[in-house]
């Protein structure tokens, strides 16, 4: 299992912490799946020629539905899989989808990329040389995914993180890396 980022030391004082929420995913699911179902039950009950139901008795279903579903996405693996990233005058701290965390000084690292991979945001993060990564515990159980990555001209692996749960959001993010990068 991950150690969490309040377990670690950043590497410097000014870092940035960005983090998996599962309150917010859970807030946001319920929300989407609450307003759709609103929108959507008149429209069913008009296609089945049925009687409108009030609409009290619509939000309550939809308020059911929806943290049905939020709440067993929370629980699904995917969910319950935390991630992590730390951005820094010390460098990148990753630790993505329940893998241990690993440190990439700035000069260590040739490119950062956060891209749209369906509904998803990821973040692709490329060092000059696995070499040069360091983990950030002893008992190293682990380093992020890693994936070749088809756009380095160079065949170099790179280190990947679902950032959909992550927050502050992947804006945020782009923007401290763009700050770290140049």
């Amino acid at each position: 299992m991950s150690i969490p980022p309040d377990e670690v030391e950043a590497p410097a004082d000014d870092a940035v912490l960005f983090r998996s929420s599962p309150w917010r995913t859970f807030a946001l699911m319920f929300a989407v799946v609450l307003v759709a179902y609103v929108v959507v039950s008149p429209f069913v009950n008009l296609l089945l020629n049925v009687p409108h139901d009030p609409w009290s008795s619509i939000v309550a279903q939809g308020a059911v539905i929806g943290a049905l579903v939020a709440g067993g996405y929370e629980l699904s693996a995917r969910s319950a899989l935390p991630t992590w990233v730390r951005a820094s005058s010390g460098g990148l701290e990753v630790a993505a989808q329940g893998s241990d965390p690993v440190l990439l000084a700035w000069p260590d690292i040739d490119h950062v990329v956060v891209r749209r991979d369906g509904l998803r945001t990821v973040l692709d993060v490329t060092p000059v040389d696995l070499d040069r990564v360091h983990p950030v515990s002893e008992e190293d159980e682990g380093w992020p995914a890693i994936r070749d990555d088809d756009d380095d001209p160079k065949g170099r692996p790179a280190f990947t993180a679902d950032l959909t749960e992550v927050w502050p959001g992947p804006r945020a993010l782009r923007r401290e890396l763009a700050r770290r990068m140049h």
